[in-house]
């Protein structure tokens, strides 16, 4: 049976890193490039805050091309445009289906699946409403490597970004806090695991306390009212 063409919505994160593996096993769908949204002034990951050096090395260790969308943040119209025109080219070759990474957030998904009607594409989560417990307990069980690289200090601070996700760090968790950080308490960069050819090589630098500024892209963060801002760890490629 013929694989079905996708882009995988790249973030960097554990649950990209999981969801990618498991598309990949399954063997469903043919993963014909990541795509990964970029602040365009401050190259970096948007919300994760790591650095293009570091997402190359990354997604060269797992071997599919990379697109890359750029964005300044200014307005919700700019990402959806710069989104709509990266889609249409992918569209061009073939290539009808979107895979995200997305567990229960509803209003996420109902937001990407309202804009990829727009010019007749798919999106696939393949993740859809599985226990994030269960998910998290999967990951470390497939020996992946994960780092926190940003916190909302409305859940976690200074102490836990730059941390080794592993059962202990789990177990630390406050109790409202996601054990994927799907309500957006944490985010993180996977350096190695099933997926990767070898392992992502970087250093930890300084950490970073960044006020609060509202997302223009479909990033999901808490509420402005309990969030006074996140905690970032810059990773250093090696």
């Amino acid at each position: 049976m013929q694989k079905i063409k996708a882009i995988f919505c790249w973030s960097g994160g554990k649950d990209s890193a999981l969801c990618l593996y498991e598309v990949l096993n399954e063997g469903k769908y043919d993963i014909k490039y990541l795509l990964t949204t970029l602040n365009g002034g401050f190259k970096r990951i948007s919300m994760h805050g790591v650095r293009e050096e570091l997402l190359d090395k990354q997604t060269a260790a797992i071997g599919i091309p990379l697109i890359k969308m750029y964005v300044d943040g200014s307005s919700n119209a700019e990402y959806e445009q710069n989104m709509e025109k990266r889609l249409l080219e992918a569209k061009s070759e073939g290539i009808e289906h979107i895979i995200f990474g997305d567990i229960f957030l509803e209003d996420l998904r109902s937001y990407r699946e309202k804009n990829l009607a727009r010019i007749q594409m798919t999106a696939v989560f393949p993740l859809w409403k599985r226990d994030t417990k269960e998910l998290i307990e999967h990951f470390l069980d497939l020996n992946f490597k994960t780092i926190t690289c940003c916190v909302n200090d409305a859940y976690l601070g200074e102490q836990q970004v730059g941390e080794e996700i592993d059962a202990a760090f789990i177990r630390s968790l406050p109790q409202q806090v996601d054990p994927c950080g799907e309500n957006g308490e944490f985010h993180t960069f996977c350096y190695n695991g099933p997926l990767f050819k070898h392992a992502v090589a970087f250093s930890r630098g300084e950490k970073v306390y960044k006020p609060l500024e509202l997302k223009t892209d479909d990033s999901v963060c808490a509420s402005p009212s309990v969030t006074k801002g996140f905690w970032y760890c810059d990773l250093i490629p090696n």
